[in-house]
Parts: structure tokens; C-alpha cells; sequence
């Protein structure tokens, strides 16, 4: 993404050239977890207007700004209410409910990469180049928000991830790490651990799409 911004071109068209991935990403992830929670019986993403795709109800403008300008940020975390759960245990309902949001950012690359093998034999077009230009963000932003996501960091979804797949005592050590999920998260982006880590993730999950699309 920051490469995209400093390619040849006014800083405005390059903007837009991302802004609808970014809004996409971001909306059906958020809508992924709200509507996964609302599958499970609870509520509390409807009663708080998380289950449309209008991007304004999920957008953090702090987060928005950052993921826009630094390569990184975040949404308006869908809070959901485990204790509503119907027919599943807390501890497997937040799991799935994770799960949700990295899965929708990997179907919306995956049609994205489909999409532009439909469009391969239309590239030497003005249409086709301008459809390539915004599916290129939009592969791209999506693999690495779901990469991102899967770290098993609180409060990134691979942490409650993790936490379902563990032990209980296991998944209480994951979670009574929460009140310093921000700081760890912070240092590991500062020193850019999340950088060796997300890169090796992006390509493992880019080669797949690739093998299923071309």
C-alpha cells in the first residue's frame, strides 16, 4: 500500500485508487463478525446497526486515517455479547465469530483475484487498466488485513482464535493478556516484527488464490 502512494501520480488519484479497497476490507470484515454473532443467537451487533454494509457504522476515523497514511490500522471493533450464544459454549462462539472476519477478507481477495483473471484479456483497454488498478489494492488490502488479523495478539482476532483452539487454562493465559494486547501489538509494529511476520503469511496465502484462480 505505501509503495502504491509513491508511485508516479498525483497523491489524490493514488488516494482513490485505494479508498474502495480500504472501505471494502474494512465493511465486510466488521459485517463478517456481526453477522456470524447474529447466527449465534446474539443480538447485540443488530441492536447497535453493525449488521449493514455502510461502511460509516464500522469506520474508526483514527484507525481509518492510519491504515490510509501508515500502512496499518483499524475498524470499529463489533462488540457481541458471548453469554447470548445459543446451542455453543462461549469459549467455540467467539472463536467462530473471529474467524469471520479474516475468512470474508480472504473470500473478498479471492473474488477480487477472479475478477482480474476475468479482465486479463481486457488489459490493453482504458477500462481494463483502470479495473486493474483498483483489484490490485484490493487483492493486496484484503490478504494483509486477514493476515494481520490472525496474529494471535489481543485484541486481533487470532487471539480469541487460539483461545478457542486451547485448553481453558491455555485460553485464560490468551485472554488475561488483553489489557496489554495495545502495547505488545505497538511494539511489534514498531520494531517490525508484524512486517516478517505478515509477509510469509500475504505470499502463503497469495500463492494459493493464485494456484485455485490462474
Amino acid at each position: 500500500m505505501n509503495q502504491l502512494l509513491n508511485d508516479p501520480g498525483t497523491w489524490l488519484e493514488n488516494i482513490l485508487i485505494i479508498l474502495p479497497g480500504i472501505l471494502i476490507a474494512l465493511t465486510f470484515h466488521e459485517y463478517a463478525h456481526g453477522k456470524v454473532a447474529s447466527w449465534l443467537g446474539d443480538p447485540t451487533p443488530f441492536e447497535q446497526g453493525r449488521l449493514t454494509l455502510n461502511p460509516l457504522p464500522h469506520i474508526d476515523w483514527i484507525g481509518f486515517i492510519m491504515l490510509m497514511f501508515a500502512g496499518f490500522g483499524w475498524a470499529k471493533p463489533v462488540q457481541v455479547d458471548p453469554r447470548r450464544f445459543s446451542g455453543i459454549g462461549i469459549k467455540k462462539g467467539m472463536m467462530l465469530v473471529s474467524l469471520a472476519g479474516p475468512g470474508m477478507n480472504l473470500l473478498l481477495a479471492l473474488i477480487g483475484m477472479i475478477a482480474f483473471r476475468i479482465i486479463i484479456p481486457y488489459q490493453g483497454t482504458e477500462w481494463g487498466n483502470m479495473i486493474k488498478q483498483l483489484l490490485e489494492p484490493l487483492v493486496t488490502i484484503n490478504l494483509v488485513l486477514c493476515a494481520f488479523n490472525l496474529i494471535p495478539v489481543p485484541p486481533l482476532d487470532g487471539s480469541k482464535i487460539l483461545a478457542g483452539l486451547l485448553p481453558d487454562s491455555g485460553a485464560r493465559l490468551i485472554y488475561s493478556l488483553e489489557p496489554y494486547g495495545f502495547a505488545i501489538l505497538l511494539v511489534l509494529i514498531i520494531t517490525n516484527v508484524t512486517g516478517y511476520i505478515l509477509g510469509p503469511i500475504v505470499q502463503f496465502l497469495a500463492s494459493v488464490l493464485q494456484a485455485l484462480v490462474f
